[in-house]
Parts: C-alpha cells; structure tokens; sequence
C-alpha cells in the first residue's frame, strides 16, 4: 500500500463510530482474559485442547484469512483492474475439498500438532526442520509484519497524526498479549466474531453501494471498461492471466490452506473428523462471500468515487463517504477484526512450530505447563520480531510487491512433497528432501530470471510448471533409494476408507456439501466468465 498517498479521513469519524470500536476492543479483551483462566497446557494454547467444533473452525479458516490487505487489496484491484483477483478467495474451496477428503484424516489420524510434524512422521526429520524453519520466517516477516504494517497504513488514514511505527506496536502489543495469554482458543473465538462482523459491515456497505447505482447491475456494468468484469483474462494480462487461473491459483491455495500452519492449526485443533471435515467446507462456502460483499463494491465504487487515483484508498474513503454514522464504526471495527486475526494468527502458528519443532525433541520432552510458558515467551519474542520488522517494510518500496510473488518459490516443491508424500506410497525421505532443496533452488533461479526479464512466464504459470519439475525430481530420486517400511506408509498414506466420517454426518452428507461448493464455485465461474 501507499504510505504518502493515504488521505485524510479523520474528520469522517464521529464519537458514536469510536463507541463501536472501544466495544469491540472491550470485548476481545473479555474473551483473553476469560480464555487464559482456562489455559493449562500446551496442548490448550496451541490446539485449543484439541476441542474445536466445525461452525468454530469454519468461521474462523474464514476469519483468519482475510486481513487487512485483502479488505483493501480486493476492493482496490476490482475498481482499478478488475475481479480476476477474486479467484484467490472463490477458488480455496478447491484445497479445502482436499484438505476434507484427504488431509484432515491423516493429519488427525496422526495427532500431529504441526503441519512439519507430517514429514518427519512420512520421511525424516530434517524436512520437518527444513519447512518448518522456512515456514516461521515467511510467518514472521510476511504475514505478521506485513499484517502489522498494512493495518497501520490503513489506521493512518483516519489517524494521520500517529506515526506508522507506534500503530504497529500498539497493534502488536494488543494482539500479541491475548494470544499469548489464550492461545489458539482466544483466536479462534474471537475470529468467530470477527467472521460476524466482517460480514455484516462489508454485506452493509454493498447493499449501500448497489442502491446508489439504482439497484441495477446494468448501470454498474456501464461504468466499469471492458473485462473488468470477467474473471477470465487473456495470457497477456499483468495481474492474473488465464494459465495462472488454472495452474497457479489452486496450487498457492493448496500450500495456503492445506499446508500452511497458521490456517491449518485450526483442523488440527477439531474435537473430532466430523469436525474437521465439515469445518472445511463450511470454510470453503464462507470464501465465496468476498466475491460479493468486497469485490464487486471496488466495481460498484467506480460510478461513486469516479476519480480516486489510489486504489488503496478506495475502502477507506467508502466507509468514510458512503456509510452513516455507526455502520462507519461498525465496518471499522470490522477493519481492526481483519488486522487482529491475521496477526494472532500468525503469532499462535509460530510459536507452535518453534516449541514443537525445534524446542521439544525425543531428548528434551516438555510437561504441560513448562510447554505452556515457553509457548507464551516464544509468542511474545516473535511479536516484538514483528514489530520491529513491520516499518522497515515502508523502505523496500517496490521489492515488497515481489515479496507477495516470492511464494512462487516456495510453495512449487512443498506441494509436491505433500501430495505425492499423501497418495505415493513409493515417495522416500531422500527423495522429499531432495525435492525440496532442488525444487526451492530452481524455483529461486527463474524467479529471479523473471525479475530481470529473461524468463517470460507469468508467476502464477511459472508455479505449475515448477511443481512438475519438483514432482519430477522427487519420483526420480524415490524410484532410486529404498522404500519406506510398511508401518510408516500406514499412518501416513491416505486410504479411501478413512475419509469416511462416523456419528450423523455421514459420507454421503459430506459428499452432496462438497457438489454443493463445487457447483458454487462454478456458478460463478460461469457468470463472470
């Protein structure tokens, strides 16, 4: 986003807005300070005791996704280049399909508490060491820092007067204390309401923003150029071209919500497979929202704010402009909930992947309550990390937008070790290891070819064709070394018969929910066409 151009919102905000938001401050405090009484083990702060029901897990796979940068980069991608990007959101049904049919069974077969946990039970463990060390730096200085700083950017605009770096240490601060405090079950609940009023405020703003185009889709078509509307892009477009719809933007949504820790501790958390699997696909349903209520009002903005050269600005001048007094602070609210989630979020799955993969090991086991206070000082150093790092990222200009694309590096090989790890009994710990290495390695070389202009793929093309050569590399060097033992395959290989859940929600259930989403998700592939 863009420090200098923010503009000047503060006078947009009345003291019935501020009550909003001092209420929903008030009452995630109560929530952190009610959860961490209850707090008494490890295995609480970071897995919520493993107690996690599927209407808890649904709301909050959709909380914990949308931050800040999606509520501003959403709405500003559609008024200024179209809804392309909107398949980012729409198309996580696709993973979380998987993630129910085929991962939530084994990762809770397994009892792991770490996504790396996985690949020292499927291979070895230095793979696990090798992603999760990765893993806790992206979170750390990506998605914490960067939730840190966009929040802040965003903050500005109607608090001009506090200089970015204190907006990022009171949001750290804030959000940091009562993760640390309650754990994964503090952010789960307080995603549940977060989820609530995201919706409400966002669904509000668009119902607003629809009537003022006279209720009528043809008049918000008229003012929109051509293809803005159309999810479907030529190879030429810059933003998201048809290959990369096909190829990139599910293989990032699988490494997003199947194997990124902070997304996934909540399935790993669920009370039973039940729980996990109809967490999912409620997860997925919820995804299809943002098309609606934060997409299309960036389209239906344009006839009302025609002359907006920021696309960052157009949210916040929105709720400025268009939303009356109260629903403003409520939509604000919804705003801070954004920033919240991700950064709790991040912070839980960090600290879990520092204790549980580098803290405790088969020398050193942790009892719960010494497990519980490494885990509360680990959350704590990382967000001092965050802090630290988030107002350094004003200084990187244009090198953070390539941040954003670096995830063509990473995400190519962990797909591969995964998916073939899950379905490939034959996959071998020197071949995932060996995948993951030359895979980042290559996937390194042409990142950087593509930045100085040799190589001519699109990113999101380039992540196709990189899990092909990661997947090639990986079978090759497997077919080459010894297979792994008959026990090992067992509890780590998926198997039909394990996707099938017990209790009232039976396979069929799950089944017509999955053609469900999918028809879903095809409606609007149709209509957007």
């Amino acid at each position: 986003m863009d420090q200098e151009s923010s503009q000047d919102l503060s006078g947009a905000i009345a003291a019935w807005d501020w009550g909003v938001i001092a209420l929903y401050f008030a009452v995630v405090i109560a929530i952190g300070v009610w959860v961490s009484r209850r707090t008494e083990s490890g295995e609480d702060l970071f897995l919520a005791g493993r107690g996690l029901t599927w209407g808890i897990i649904g709301f909050s796979l959709f909380a914990s996704n949308i931050s800040s940068t999606t509520l501003i980069g959403l709405t500003g991608a559609a008024y200024d280049a179209g809804i392309a990007v909107s398949a980012y959101e729409w198309m996580a049904g696709v993973p979380l399909i998987l993630m129910a049919l085929i991962f939530a069974p084994i990762f809770l077969k397994s009892r792991i508490t770490t996504i790396p946990e996985y690949l020292e039970l499927r291979y070895d463990r230095k793979s696990r060491l090798y992603f999760s060390a990765v893993t806790i730096v992206l979170t750390i200085v990506v998605d914490t820092a960067g939730g840190l700083y966009a929040g802040a950017v965003v903050t500005r605009a109607f608090l001009p007067d506090i200089p970015i770096w204190q907006i990022c240490v009171a949001i750290g601060i804030f959000a940091g204390l009562y993760t640390a405090g309650g754990g994964l079950k503090a952010v789960v609940f307080t995603d549940v309401m977060q989820a609530i009023v995201l919706i409400v405020g966002t669904a509000t703003m668009t119902m607003i923003l629809f009537s003022m185009n006279d209720w009528s889709w043809s008049n918000v078509t008229d003012n929109v150029s051509e293809g803005q509307l159309s999810i479907v892009q030529p190879r030429s477009n810059e933003i998201l071209p048809w290959p990369g719809l096909i190829l990139g933007v599910p293989i990032l949504g699988f490494w997003y919500w199947v194997t990124n820790q902070y997304i996934v501790q909540r399935v790993l958390g669920a009370a039973s497979l039940r729980d996990a699997q109809s967490g999912a696909i409620l997860g997925g349903f919820l995804k299809i929202l943002p098309m609606f209520i934060m997409v299309l009002p960036g389209a239906m903005a344009v006839s009302v704010l025609p002359e907006l050269s920021n696309p960052d600005q157009v949210f916040p001048t929105l709720v400025a402009e268009v939303l009356p007094i109260g629903l403003r602070g409520l939509v604000l609210a919804g705003l801070v909930a954004a920033i919240m989630s991700s950064v709790d979020s991040t912070l839980n799955s960090a600290s879990t992947l520092v204790v549980h993969d580098f803290v405790r090991n088969e020398v050193r086991d942790l009892d719960s309550k010494t497990e519980r206070k490494y885990g509360r000082m680990t959350t704590l150093i990382l967000m001092l990390i965050a802090i630290i790092w988030a107002p350094l990222i004003a200084q990187a200009g244009g090198l953070w937008a390539y941040l954003q694309q670096a995830f063509s590096i990473l995400v190519p090989p962990v797909v591969a070790v995964f998916m073939l790890g899950a379905l490939w009994r034959r996959t071998t710990a020197t071949g995932a290891f060996t995948a993951l290495i030359a895979g980042h390695a290559i996937a390194l070389a042409t990142f950087v070819l593509t930045q100085v202009g040799i190589w001519p793929l699109h990113f999101t093309t380039n992540i196709g064709l990189m899990v092909g050569v990661s997947m090639v590399i990986l079978v090759a060097v497997s077919l080459f070394t010894e297979a792994p033992e008959k026990d090992v395959l067992d509890q780590t290989v998926w198997r039909p018969d394990e996707a099938v859940t017990d209790g009232n929600w039976s396979f069929t259930t799950v089944l017509f929910s999955i053609g469900a989403l999918i028809a879903a998700m095809g409606a609007i592939l149709i209509l957007f066409w």
